[in-house]
């Protein structure tokens, strides 16, 4: 590969840590990006490239919020109970037992948003592949959820959250967001940005909408790279050393970029990012129907 087609994997991987984490659609804008300016590599590595890259973003959740995913106790800390009844079957009751001793419930709660999208994306990933990953369907979902943005917060003004700390999160809350998180099964959607907008709906603060969407993209991203490595079969040295260099600055530039979006949320509402997202289907649209 020559410089130029490196600096190319260099700006998808700065395109992948910021879209990420706001609420704009990241595998819409790594779509449109080689759409433009296209990545010389077989349109197989390019589609499992634009997943795999993800994991260099999630490892900054990883990094920055660790101690508030890690859901185990280092030590026995009493507490009540997490469930209404305790079970008189013995292996049951001794895992009821443990995860009131040892376990941080309110976090394990979080991954029972993961159940939706596993069990409808896993055997429809092939069928959204072939139909859903063009431009079209990108400016389509960006103009749909840009609208759906500024909707929910005109409805949200008038409005006090619920929810105000992830550990106030019912059993009932994480699987309707896990619901939410399977509309971004489309590209263009924004994984973040229907959890965002889910969460808000049932009554959770910006905060902690924002926050739950960088913990959940944790397991469904990575479910979802090793799913395609395991597709795409053997790896070649240099396409190797694409995806480790496009997660390299995916890494880094996800550092800021999370910053940034708490940092942001805690002044402004998203509805920027609905007119953000308006702006850009309208631009698509434009340059591949009209201008192209």
């Amino acid at each position: 590969m020559n410089f130029i087609e490196w600096l190319k994997v260099i700006l998808l991987g700065i395109v992948e840590g910021i879209t990420e984490w706001l609420p704009i659609s990241s595998t819409g804008h790594l779509i449109l990006t080689d759409a433009i300016w296209p990545l010389q590599q077989s349109d197989a590595f390019k589609e499992m490239f634009n997943v795999v890259i993800q994991l260099g973003a999630i490892l900054a959740v990883v990094v920055l919020y660790w101690s508030k995913l890690w859901p185990f106790h280092r030590k026995r800390i009493p507490q009540r109970s997490w469930f209404a009844q305790q079970s008189t079957n013995g292996f049951v009751g001794g895992l009821q037992r443990f995860g009131d001793r040892y376990c941080c419930m309110d976090k394990i709660v979080m991954w029972l948003s993961c159940l939706p999208a596993m069990l409808i994306g896993l055997p429809l990933n092939d069928w959204l592949d072939k139909h859903f990953y063009n431009p079209t369907v990108v400016a389509l979902m960006l103009l749909l959820y840009g609208a759906g943005f500024l909707f929910v917060e005109r409805y949200n003004r008038s409005r006090k959250p619920r929810v105000n700390s992830i550990a106030a999160l019912r059993w009932s809350d994480a699987l309707l967001i896990g619901v939410f998180q399977v509309l971004a099964l489309i590209p263009g959607t924004s994984r973040s940005g229907a959890t965002i907008l889910g969460g808000i709906l049932i009554g959770t603060s910006r905060e902690v909408a924002a926050e739950y969407t960088f913990f959940l993209a944790v397991p469904v991203m990575f479910g979802a790279s090793l799913l395609k490595i395991v597709k795409f079969g053997a790896i070649s040295g240099t396409e190797l050393g694409v995806l480790l260099v496009g997660m390299a600055v995916a890494f880094g530039v996800s550092i800021l970029a999370i910053r940034f979006l708490m940092g942001y949320i805690r002044k402004h509402d998203f509805t920027a990012f609905g007119w953000y997202r308006i702006g850009l289907g309208l631009l698509v649209l434009l340059y591949f129907y009209v201008i192209r």
